[in-house]
């Protein structure tokens, strides 16, 4: 709980912060209670493997926005970020100084940047994603697909916010590798994806498509993009959340069955991840239909079909992205969004349209299993009968996966609360 709180904490400091050194303390803060919880079984050698994998990419990412942090104070002299954002601003009054180089800034911000787009797993600095989120536990990959890339994503938004328009005459802006790396995430997040076979990193190619569109909201910096974008957070978040906690649920309900299948039998690290294999899924809508109706409606809304939440979040980027004239990136974003859904679509056909290759546990085929109960001294108390046919998902677990399905399906009736929120934050935004 405290290593929780680490994470929660660094994200909470990292959204609210202003100042280079307080930023890059909070993602320290908020990343090393991440490395930690990546490899807390220690038991396993994959856990370990993908937490070290994580704990040394990281410290190379947070290099580069040491660097971009360094640069910054170099040129402009302050750590503070209402500082920088003055000099960013009056930028055509002291162009010619010699001091201030506008372009020295602007490459410091690119710099900066690169070392946040390396932990949200943006391309081309994804390629620790699909490893990681592989190795380590299920119920971690929660924590770092959704967490990790919250606040960081609202860092840059401030970040856009205030120094989008300062460099406008003056050659590229250091938004344009925020672009880059939105059609390079679009692009890879997709294709890869294609030639997937494990879930968790079918998972991960997912997120990086994602992200692609999230900066491509991000980057455009009007008042109809960045409701886009925090909209498109917000579903984001919710509908991985769902897609994740279904798959702990499904792999643990995995073990009252067994299965013939040697693939699935010589898996490693079954405890930690029991669900590692798309084709683990065959069938599961004749082992639990629910379960399976609520996965489906969630991968439903990661391809963006209506009337899902998923359908107007990629909506209403690509509505921003057009009325700012960024026409070929809408395309190849739409072209992606059908081409995903090949892989999305791989997934639902193993879950629906195959018969489940497991059994019942031979323990359980009488529908009883018989549980002894000892004391200090290893006598016997009590013996107590569990019956099969009453096994269920506990309240928390199915009220979570039933509120967000829920959510995510019921979307086109509840939809002006949505909007509001997204329309009011960008308005106190703009007002300040």
């Amino acid at each position: 709980m405290l290593i929780l709180l680490f994470v929660v904490s660094g994200a909470i400091f990292l959204m609210s912060t202003n100042d280079l050194v307080s930023i890059f303390l909070s993602i320290e803060l908020q990343s090393y209670g991440l490395y930690l919880l990546s490899t807390i079984y220690r038991n396993s050698e994959l856990a370990t493997t993908g937490g070290l994998m994580y704990f040394l990419l990281g410290g190379l990412s947070s290099c580069f926005i040491l660097l971009g942090t360094s640069l910054l104070y170099a040129n402009s002299g302050t750590t503070n970020m209402d500082g920088l954002y003055v000099i960013t601003s009056i930028s055509d009054s002291i162009g010619g100084s010699s001091w201030y180089k506008s372009y020295y800034i602007n490459f410091s911000l690119l710099i900066f940047s690169i070392g946040f787009l390396f932990k949200v797993s943006a391309a081309p600095f994804h390629f620790w994603s699909p490893d990681v989120y592989d190795a380590i536990p299920t119920i971690v990959t929660t924590f770092v697909a959704i967490v990790a890339k919250i606040s960081i994503f609202i860092l840059l938004l401030e970040i856009v916010y205030f120094t989008s328009n300062s460099f406008s005459g003056e050659g590229l802006n250091w938004t344009f590798g925020l672009l880059m790396s939105s059609f390079l995430s679009l692009i890879i997040g997709t294709v890869v994806g294609l030639t997937q076979f494990r879930i968790k990193r079918l998972f991960a190619y997912s997120t990086i498509s994602h992200v692609g569109f999230i900066l491509l909201a991000l980057s455009i910096t009007t008042i109809e993009s960045i409701q886009a974008f925090i909209f498109y957070l917000m579903q984001y978040s919710i509908s991985n959340l769902n897609a994740f906690i279904i798959l702990v649920t499904m792999g643990f309900s995995f073990y009252f069955y067994v299965t013939e299948n040697k693939e699935h039998k010589e898996l490693l690290d079954k405890n930690n991840s029991p669900i590692q294999l798309i084709s683990q899924l065959r069938g599961y809508f004749y082992i639990n239909p629910f379960l399976a109706l609520s996965f489906a409606i969630t991968i439903f809304s990661f391809v963006g079909v209506p009337p899902l939440v998923g359908f107007f979040a990629k909506q209403m980027v690509l509505s921003a992205a057009l009325d700012s004239g960024y026409v070929f990136l809408s395309l190849v974003a739409i072209l992606t969004s059908v081409i995903g859904g090949v892989y999305y679509l791989n997934v639902i056909k193993e879950v629906f349209f195959y018969k489940p290759e497991y059994k019942l546990n031979s323990i359980l085929k009488d529908r009883k299993l018989l549980s002894y109960v000892y004391n200090k001294d290893n006598l016997l108390v009590r013996n107590l009968e569990f019956k099969y046919n009453n096994i269920m998902m506990t309240s928390p677990i199915s009220i979570t996966i039933s509120s967000i399905t829920l959510i995510i399906l019921l979307f086109i009736f509840m939809n002006k609360e949505w909007l509001s929120m997204g329309t009011i934050l960008v308005q106190i935004l703009f007002n300040n």
